[in-house]
C-alpha cells in the first residue's frame, strides 16, 4: 500500500492545474490533503470524477481557510472529524481513519504566523494534539501525516541558523512540540529510513525562485507508532510533483 500525504494549497485551484494526473502519476491508495480552503461540498464537486474512490473532507467554519480531506481506495472502518476539544476544532484541521491494522490521522497544524502571533496556541495546539494521537494508540497503531509546519532539526531547512528563533517553523518552542512527538514514540518515517540524507525539503516559498534554488524546508511528515515501524518499507519525497507550494511525501506500507 502506498499512503500519500500533500498540503494542495487550494484544492480547487490544484485541480484546475495537473491535480488529477499527478494522482494517477502517484498512484496511492490513500491520498491526504492539507489546506483544502474548501467547504466539504466543494470538496466532493472537485473530486465527484473519482468513481470507485471513498473521499472524506473535514472543513473550517471560516470559508477559503484550511481544511483536510482523504481520497482512499479502501473503505475505512471509521470517520471521525477533529479531536473532540472545542478550542481546537472548528478550522477543519483533523481527519482520522480507522482501517483495520492503523488509525490514519490526517492533520493541518495550525502555522505560528509570520508575527507569532499564535505561537502560544500553537504549544497548545501540539499538546492536544500529542494527547489525541497516544490515546488512539492504546487501540491500535497510529499513522499521523500532515504539514506539521515545522522544521525538526537543521538538516530539514536549507538555511537554519538565520531561521532558527526568528522564523515560524523553526522556533525553539514548535520543535519542542516536534521533539514530543518523536520521544513519545511517534517516529519521523523519513529520518528512519534516511537519517543523513540532506537537501530533501517539501515546502518552498514562492519567492525569489527559493524552488528552482531549492532553499526548502521539511515541514510534511508521516509519523508512525514505534509499534508499526516493521510494516513500513520505505518512505520519500516527491519534489517532481507540482502544483502547490508543497510537494507530497509518503510512506510505503507491507500488504
Amino acid at each position: 500500500m502506498k499512503l500519500i500525504s500533500w498540503n494542495v494549497n487550494g484544492l480547487r485551484a490544484v485541480a484546475k492545474k495537473d491535480f488529477f494526473e499527478s494522482f494517477d502519476q502517484m498512484a496511492p491508495d490513500i491520498l491526504c490533503l492539507q489546506e483544502t480552503k474548501a467547504q466539504d461540498d466543494q470538496v466532493a464537486e472537485v473530486l465527484k470524477s473519482m468513481m470507485g474512490w471513498h473521499f472524506y473532507s473535514n472543513s473550517a467554519e471560516k470559508k477559503g481557510y484550511s481544511g483536510t480531506a482523504i481520497i482512499s481506495k479502501q473503505e475505512p472502518i471509521s470517520v471521525s472529524k477533529g479531536i473532540g476539544l472545542e478550542e481546537h476544532d472548528n478550522e477543519g484541521r483533523v481527519l482520522t481513519l480507522e482501517y483495520d491494522r492503523f488509525y490514519l490521522v490526517n492533520v493541518y497544524v495550525p502555522n505560528s504566523g509570520s508575527e507569532l502571533k499564535r505561537l502560544d496556541y500553537r504549544q497548545d495546539w501540539d499538546k492536544a494534539f500529542f494527547d489525541y494521537l497516544k490515546k488512539l494508540e492504546e487501540k491500535k497503531p497510529v499513522l499521523s501525516c500532515g504539514d506539521f509546519n515545522v522544521a525538526h532539526k537543521e538538516i530539514d531547512l536549507a538555511r537554519p541558523k538565520p531561521n532558527y528563533n526568528k522564523s515560524a517553523g523553526f522556533m525553539q518552542e514548535e520543535i519542542d512540540g516536534m521533539d514530543r512527538f518523536t520521544q513519545g514514540g511517534l517516529v519521523d518515517t523519513f529520518r528512519h529510513f534516511h537519517p543523513d540524507e540532506a537537501d530533501k525539503y517539501s515546502w518552498w516559498s514562492y519567492r525569489a525562485g527559493a524552488r528552482g534554488k531549492n532553499i526548502g524546508w521539511r515541514i510534511d511528515y508521516f509519523l508512525a507508532s514505534e509499534s508499526f515501524l516493521p510494516e513500513i518499507k520505505d518512505a520519500f519525497i516527491l519534489p517532481e510533483i507540482m502544483g502547490s507550494d508543497h510537494c507530497p511525501v509518503g510512506i510505503e506500507i507491507k500488504d
